[in-house]
């Protein structure tokens, strides 16, 4: 897949709110300040059993070491919060290298292991030209609700099929695969780029 994120990294901050408010029926997307930022101590991201896009087995240890990683919640089905989403790796898909944060792995990850096989995890990508440092993967079904708890938020409960722990929001992690920072809903990229600035002071 190419990687040709100018048309979709043009698109405004206020532009992907409007259309979240719009997807949600007019709903405002929740933001809980306490949840967001600095995650003190970071939390090592557990072997969790992934299936890449390209069909290749790992673990969400392996897919996260080695590289800064920014990753996100969807599913391919979505049709709400998700191509927004999308919309936003794509945007910083483009950013990234003009900010000299090229090695930055950007990872969508599905909340419907059962739905979301490699193909239907490919064609997603295509969807929005990502690159080969964006990635896609579904947990194991038996590990979703780990992966829940580690990237869900506020101790709902682990229902995917409503997917009421799916949210906007980013979790970035660090070289070691820890779990160091988290966003708000849908964040501009410049707090993305401001987040992983912070990660490499600490490295």
């Amino acid at each position: 897949m190419n990687t040709t994120g100018a048309p979709a990294g043009a698109i405004s901050r206020r532009q992907l709110l409007q259309a979240g408010v719009a997807a949600f029926g007019g709903a405002a997307m929740h933001v809980h300040a306490d949840d967001i930022g600095r995650v003190r101590p970071p939390i090592a991201a557990p072997a969790l059993r992934l299936r890449g896009h390209d069909g290749r087995a790992t673990t969400l240890t392996d897919a996260l070491r080695g590289h800064a990683t920014v990753v996100q919640l969807m599913f391919t089905g979505c049709s709400a919060i998700c191509p927004l989403q999308g919309v936003l790796f794509a945007s910083l898909q483009a950013t990234l290298p003009v900010r000299g944060m090229a090695d930055v792995q950007l990872l969508s990850l599905s909340i419907d292991p059962l739905g979301d096989d490699p193909k239907a995890l490919h064609a997603w990508l295509g969807r929005f030209a990502a690159g080969p440092a964006w990635r896609a993967a579904a947990p194991a079904p038996a590990d979703l609700d780990r992966l829940l708890t580690l990237l869900g938020r506020d101790g709902l409960p682990a229902t995917a099929s409503t997917g009421d722990r799916h949210s906007g929001r980013l979790s970035l992690f660090d070289r070691e695969a820890r779990l160091v920072w988290r966003t708000a809903d849908l964040p501009p990229t410049t707090e993305v780029i401001d987040a992983l600035r912070w990660l490499r002071g600490q490295g």
